[in-house]
């Protein structure tokens, strides 16, 4: 007998299956935010040097702001106020003569900086001064909490195969709203990266956790759409949170804000049931029966389940002994188990770096910050409309194939392009951006599919190291255009292509029913 046969007679998609998609976006919906979070909490804005030490007393304090900045801050060669330094005494001449200022002496910023409070009230950057000289503190804001979320993403990833979906989707919750509150609150640079680590890593178990229960709980029908929906709830979230970031422009109040819905998360939680998946794999029968009977009940087909005994339920895992601890080693015990952990490693490493690589390179559109972060979700809309038609017309393998080659067409052919074509190049970039928005949504379903339900959590766990591998690696790629201009966009090509060579070596999971065990694997797949 097979889970699916069983769905069938209960309803793969009722009631009962909504229910879970809506309590797992509440979720979900932070995710998009907290990501995003650092392009706003530890943005850079315009600053120049406090000159107030410069107040002599005479002429200094009788001058206009404007004025002020004349005699006290220096300026480069495009006109702009310099940032880091200052003037060691008021240059009074320069009102009359700004033309010749390169033998005046210059000092470092002797008492803090004023910072531009026109777009973003207040950052951890200007809260703790991370400029200058120390600007490399903060780019070390956005990567550690990456680095977080890739050793969350292993460690849930295997302690939700071990203990079980539910419970650690509740330490998820309540551990990443504890610390991202937390990190609002400090009261040192230290304390804050230290806080954002742990949010990262605690708050990454939201996602594994929930896209694994969303597909194990529904038919094969509906799978498509339980991935897209996944899909488009990270879309949402960007969409809102520009919103939000508009309107709350304190740091403090913004990381407050993103996390709040965690707090309806954690009380909705308790209608959240467990994969009855999962409970028959690891031998818990009786327990997997009840939340069979709810879905029943909800979707209002209980006649199947009078005559549903454990004992049947015990038919669907018969070749693998139940109740031992599976782990990432088990990922790579069998030969085709190693074939697919390394398959599908390279691609969510290839499509995150593309992904990424062009979303940190999409330039001309001239939009504030807030208008960027809505312009760059809303053009995922489309791709991921189109993912849903394309996953049972095409397959999944051969959309996020073509998902990955198209995306290194658009960045191929943007190297081609005309650097004085930038409306031309925006707009590739934006098409290729879509295409790459594509083929994650499509990795994500994909993916959970491939994998056995013993084992699926510790390999989405992987998958999403593999991952945030990818988003470190993407900034990295862009530093090469101090080498050649275009090599960025030829690596990312590179990598694209090889994401949708490897890609095309999975096995077709569409219409098929969800593995359960590695036999299933090594014999049927």
């Amino acid at each position: 007998m097979k889970f699916e046969n069983i769905l069938a007679n209960i309803n793969g998609f009722g009631k009962f299956q909504i229910m879970i998609l809506v309590i797992t976006f509440i979720g979900r919906f932070t995710l998009p935010c907290h990501f995003m979070l650092n392009n706003f909490i530890a943005n850079v804005p315009s600053h120049h040097c406090n000159i107030s030490s410069l107040d002599d007393g005479g002429i200094f304090r009788n001058l206009s702001e404007a004025e002020r900045l004349v005699v006290g801050i220096p300026v480069h060669e495009d006109g702009t106020p310099n940032s880091c330094q200052m003037f060691a005494e008021p240059q009074y001449h320069l009102l009359f003569n700004s033309s010749n200022i390169t033998e005046l002496l210059t000092v470092p910023c002797q008492n803090g900086w004023v910072y531009d409070k026109a777009t973003i009230n207040t950052t951890v950057t200007s809260q703790w001064d991370l400029v200058c000289d120390r600007r490399g503190k903060n780019k070390l804001t956005t990567s550690i909490f990456f680095v977080g979320v890739m050793f969350g993403a292993v460690t849930f990833g295997s302690l939700s195969d071990r203990f079980g979906r539910r419970i650690m989707l509740l330490v998820s919750y309540v551990s990443g709203m504890f610390f991202a509150v937390g990190s609002a609150f400090s009261t040192s640079y230290t304390a804050f990266v230290v806080l954002r680590f742990l949010t990262g890593f605690c708050i990454t178990g939201i996602i594994i956790v929930t896209t694994v229960l969303n597909v194990e709980w529904v038919d094969i029908e509906h799978r498509k759409l339980v991935g897209v929906m996944d899909s488009l709830s990270w879309t949402f979230g960007s969409i809102i949170f520009a919103a939000i970031a508009y309107f709350v422009t304190d740091w403090r109040r913004l990381v407050v804000t993103v996390t709040s819905p965690l707090l309806l998360a954690i009380f909705t939680w308790r209608w959240m049931p467990e994969s009855a998946r999962w409970l028959i794999a690891n031998g818990k029968l009786e327990q997997a029966q009840l939340y069979l009977k709810e879905c029943a009940k909800m979707n209002r087909t209980e006649e199947f389940m009078e005559t549903l005994k454990t004992e049947s339920l015990a038919t669907i895992v018969v070749t693998e002994k139940r109740d031992r601890p599976y782990s990432y080693l088990d990922l790579i015990r069998t030969p085709k188990m190693r074939k697919l952990a390394l398959r599908t490693g390279i691609v969510w490493f290839c499509v995150a770096t593309t992904f990424y690589g062009i979303s940190f390179n999409i330039t001309g559109f001239g939009l504030n910050i807030y208008l960027t972060q809505f312009t760059y979700a809303v053009i995922e809309l489309p791709a991921k409309v189109a993912v849903y038609y394309l996953l049972d017309k095409i397959g999944r393998r051969s959309t996020e194939v073509g998902a990955l080659l198209m995306a290194a067409v658009c960045l191929g052919i943007n190297i081609v392009i005309p650097k004085d074509m930038s409306v031309v190049r925006t707009v590739v970039s934006v098409i290729g951006k879509g295409f790459s928005s594509a083929s994650f949504a499509t990795i994500v379903l994909y993916s959970s599919e491939l994998y056995p339900t013993v084992v699926r959590q510790n390999g989405m766990g992987y998958n999403s190291f593999m991952a945030r591998l990818g988003v470190a690696v993407a900034p990295l790629v862009l530093l090469l255009d101090d080498v050649w201009k275009d090599l960025p966009q030829a690596v990312l090509c590179a990598v694209a292509v090889l994401g949708g060579v490897v890609a095309r070596t999975l096995s077709e999971t569409r219409k098929r029913c969800l593995p359960e065990t590695i036999e299933d694997i090594e014999k049927h797949w």
